[in-house]
């Protein structure tokens, strides 16, 4: 899935779908990015680069966090305060870039942007949510085709997923008091419509997740702290599927649906969606999976805040460095087969010349290739 966006309180959720102009867009024109490890081919080496610079490798001149890689690792989302990554940007908000790794091209969005921007399996479309009039949205723009859509989800807080495009969707959706429940919605695989396949009488986050195809969703009751599985076939939710008697936080549903990834005490499980078994991974905090469900970050169990990365090939149960140094990163920050990995660190000692003193977005290439 990409991206179950929660800073705060922000999900999908529902509501009239309208068309309406985003935001302004800014392309840089394409560049070469400091410290880029590839060849002249374009194709990526083993090694660490800085991604939130400019075309020509200047350095953001603000923070930037909130990252995610697109599954095929040809592009990155992020957020920054800075107003020197794009020409003619001279404000100071937070707006939503769009890396083109290939070229160092960024897009800018001014966007405001209330929780992590995300995009589709496809790496087509960016989305973020924000606020319109006195509701919240979620703004969404293909990159290629060049449209734009504006969907208010909720009057109160939405929190929002996104499986391959802008059909395969899913929402956790409140409204203001003295509503005390939420809604979860999916848009219908078939028909694009949208259906209520639960009911969560709380407010605390649900963190919606859905597979690349829409036909599977994981959320969380958060205050219940339990993790459910929904199936398209049987339009039936499953769960808790942790068991009885045990806490968990639901992590990220894989997207090809077939790996759900939880936390529950000092360790970490993989939930099988098939088999219906779960493979702990001991001692450890999952932090995102990649799309196939094969390879787990993680950062040592009871940390909290920044911390050295590492991913785990869940098949042959070696653990790769991402970086030892403190630094963050959150769901859909591995592309397919653990080739990439985006994170975020105010570490100056990651790449030669980074002295802006600010949080800077880094991918780390474990795998060679375009």
């Amino acid at each position: 899935m990409r991206r179950n966006t929660n800073r705060g309180t922000i999900r999908r959720g529902r509501a009239v779908l309208s068309s309406a102009v985003v935001c302004a867009i800014t392309a840089v024109l394409p560049g070469a990015a400091s410290a880029e490890p590839a060849d002249a081919g374009g194709v990526r080496q083993v090694g660490v680069e800085r991604v939130s610079v400019a075309a020509d490798g200047t350095q953001a001149n603000d923070d930037s966090s909130d990252a995610s890689i697109a599954p095929a690792g040809h592009r990155i989302v992020f957020s920054s305060y800075a107003n020197n990554l794009s020409p003619g940007d001279t404000g100071r908000n937070e707006d939503v870039f769009v890396r083109e790794l290939a070229t160092g091209q960024n897009r800018q969005f001014r966007a405001y942007p209330l929780a992590p921007p995300m995009l589709s399996s496809d790496g087509e479309v960016v989305a973020f949510l924000g606020p319109r009039f006195n509701n919240m949205a979620l703004y969404q723009y293909h990159l290629s085709m060049g449209w734009s859509m504006a969907y208010t989800c909720a009057l109160r807080s939405c929190e929002a997923a996104m499986g391959a495009n802008d059909r395969h969707q899913a929402f956790s959706v409140s409204f203001r008091h003295p509503e005390t429940n939420q809604r979860i919605e999916v848009r219908k695989p078939d028909t694009g419509g949208l259906q209520t396949i639960d009911v969560i009488h709380n407010l605390a986050p649900v963190r919606p997740s859905i597979s690349n195809d829409g036909t599977r969703l994981a959320y969380q009751d958060g205050g219940e702290q339990d993790v459910f599985l929904w199936d398209w076939a049987g339009n039936t939710a499953a769960g808790p599927i942790e068991g009885p008697g045990k806490a968990a936080e639901l992590i990220q549903l894989s997207d090809d649906g077939s790996k759900v990834v939880y936390r529950s005490g000092a360790d970490t499980y993989v939930h099988d969606t098939v088999s219906g078994t779960a493979l702990p991974v001991p001692g450890v905090r999952g932090v995102a999976i990649d799309p196939t469900g094969r390879y787990l970050l993680h950062t040592p169990s009871g940390t909290t805040g920044p911390a050295p990365l590492t991913l785990r090939d869940l098949e042959t149960g070696t653990d790769e460095s991402v970086t030892d140094r403190p630094a963050s990163a959150g769901i859909d920050a591995v592309s397919t087969g653990g080739r990439h990995i985006v994170f975020e660190s105010v570490a100056e000692d990651i790449v030669p010349g980074d002295t802006n003193g600010k949080t800077d977005i880094f991918l780390r290439t474990l795998r060679g290739g375009n």
